[in-house]
């Protein structure tokens, strides 16, 4: 568990991390470097989820070796789809991490959701959910990693 405490907002108990895979921790299938190191570093204080459609049909090896719960989406309503499994690990204690518009109502749902903009780009519907926008997936890890950069963005 990790936590933060955001003057003016209160305590953040975390216990998982909630990630979207295409084009929030991958560009074209593919992890982006520095992705892996991160989340291993992260997996000893939550519990790291990967919720994906998997596009490209590879992400089962893609992340093998890493420390993290897999979760595969059929093609319909992804996005209410990634709210209840926000919702069954308990929103109160969860981050989120996404950029796609399927990815909105996870990044509302969770007590923290940071959007990334990255080379996909981050749609409408995310951004205006998120609490934190970061301009590529190893800044945001990198805020759980490093919370006085999350707590001087979100204090009062």
């Amino acid at each position: 568990m990790l936590e933060i405490t955001i003057p003016s907002r209160g305590v953040l108990h975390l216990s998982h991390l909630v990630l979207d895979y295409n084009g929030t921790l991958a560009l074209d299938g593919a992890l982006v470097e520095g992705v892996g190191e991160r989340l291993r570093e992260l997996s000893k204080h939550l519990d790291v989820h990967v919720i994906t459609a998997d596009t490209y049909g590879d992400v089962e090896g893609r992340l093998a070796d890493l420390p993290v719960t897999l979760s595969t989406l059929s093609d319909h309503l992804q996005d209410e789809a990634k709210q209840r499994y926000v919702r069954t690990l308990s929103a109160r204690e969860c981050v989120t991490i996404g950029n796609g518009r399927n990815d909105a109502l996870m990044l509302a749902e969770a007590v923290l959701g940071v959007g990334v903009m990255q080379p996909e780009g981050l749609s409408r519907h995310a951004l205006d959910a998120c609490d934190v926008i970061c301009p590529d997936i190893n800044s945001a890890l990198d805020l759980l990693l490093k919370p006085k950069r999350l707590i001087a963005t979100l204090r009062n």
